[in-house]
């Protein structure tokens, strides 16, 4: 059902191509549908905290972010989102923003309808969003108050919060089965089943696919590769990917990149986003900038300059080595954040944030390297320039 798109290219030493989905429009961002991989994020903040939350999702936008995810799970968080909207469009910014919604969301979304308006789009955890009887009539207020907004969801299926009377039911039948698969196999077939039939049922209650992105996030790597490579494979839903509780620091990195990685060279993805564990007192943008990079390295996005640098051996004892590099790394995204923001907010993003051509790649070794280099900085804006 879901088939490649022709490659753009003929270069064999490339990615797949893309799987063809339904596109999506996020506000002004257009997700799938042969769109640029979408980078988004979430924010840490208590809601209820405008002032917190309305710096947080500045911060996240002039870091890159494209979307940014808020949680809506109390009155007092539903209350602030139309506040924090209009704070962030006082400032200009106009960042889709996406409300998380886990049990009592319908009621959220009926008793604060400035909250249903503001947002713009609904994230919805098909195993959560209700219990026994009264998952699915839950789940029908959900999706009624998001045609009547025109909102799009995002159908959201969580390793650790998984539908358990559809996980009980298919490992019950697995176990009466001549040839039973591993439960790890039975539970990622759960969850591809969960966000499928979440996503059928939304289309029965009147959701166009053109508002609907499915997600299966799981923790472990190989997990979370084997569940999206079969989303995609039954279906043409737009995608989002995301390594949930990937952890902290450089663990986190790899294991997301690793993750996803290997899936948007599969074609699979029209949006991303790194799931990481903030160190005390850090920085919540470094999950935009790893995202970036990843697709930047990848030749997906282009983002910021790219600045290569030599490892180091004992030829290159210099400070000065180092230091450049870095220096020109810091530069070089700092000047794409303020520099090359679209004029008008309210257009659709577009494949790049940097001025083509993506490169020049500076490099910093040998002496051709360097002379290299100083030719290419020529092509910097002059606040990136060291020599």
């Amino acid at each position: 059902m879901n088939k490649p798109i022709k490659p753009p290219q003929d270069d064999v030493a490339g990615p797949s191509a893309r799987r063809t989905t339904t596109q999506v429009m996020v506000g002004n961002v257009a997700v799938g549908g042969g769109a640029p991989i979408v980078v988004q994020s979430m924010t840490n903040t208590d809601t209820a905290d405008i002032a917190g939350t309305v710096a947080q999702v500045a911060a996240l936008s002039r870091a890159g972010s494209e979307l940014v995810r808020i949680t809506v799970d109390r009155d007092e968080a539903a209350a602030a989102v139309p506040h924090i909207r209009d704070a962030l469009r006082k400032r200009g910014i106009t960042t889709p923003l996406i409300g998380d919604f886990h049990y009592i969301g319908h009621k959220l979304l009926a008793e604060y309808p400035a909250c249903a308006e503001a947002l713009d789009k609904y994230r919805i955890n098909p195993g959560n969003v209700g219990f026994k009887n009264k998952r699915d009539t839950q789940f029908a207020d959900i999706i009624e108050i998001a045609n009547k907004n025109d909102k799009p969801v995002r159908i959201g299926a969580n390793w650790g919060s998984l539908d358990q009377e559809l996980l009980t039911k298919l490992m019950e039948d697995n176990a009466k089965s001549a040839d039973p698969l591993d439960a790890r196999a039975v539970t990622r077939e759960a969850m591809v089943q969960s966000a499928m039939l979440s996503a059928k049922r939304a289309e029965e209650l009147g959701m166009p696919k053109n508002r609907i992105i499915l997600s299966a996030k799981v923790s472990a790597v190989q997990d979370l590769i084997a569940v999206y490579q079969e989303l995609a494979r039954r279906s043409d839903y737009a995608i989002h990917l995301g390594l949930t509780e990937a952890g902290m620091g450089s663990k986190g990195i790899v294991a997301s990149s690793a993750a996803l990685g290997i899936l948007l060279q599969d074609g699979i993805g029209d949006t991303i986003r790194i799931s990481l564990t903030p160190e005390p007192g850090g920085d919540r943008t470094v999950e935009v900038q790893v995202a970036q990079e990843l697709l930047q390295t990848m030749g997906f996005r282009t983002f910021v300059p790219l600045v290569a640098a030599c490892p180091g051996c004992g030829r290159t004892t210099s400070t000065r080595r180092r230091n450049i590099p870095a220096s020109r790394r810091s530069t070089s995204r700092s000047w794409a954040a303020s520099s090359t923001a679209p004029a008008n907010p309210s257009t659709p993003i577009s494949a790049s944030r940097c001025p083509a051509p993506a490169k020049p790649l500076l490099r910093r070794c040998s002496s051709t390297a360097r002379n290299s280099a100083r030719s290419a900085d020529r092509r910097l804006p002059p606040t990136s320039r060291r020599w």
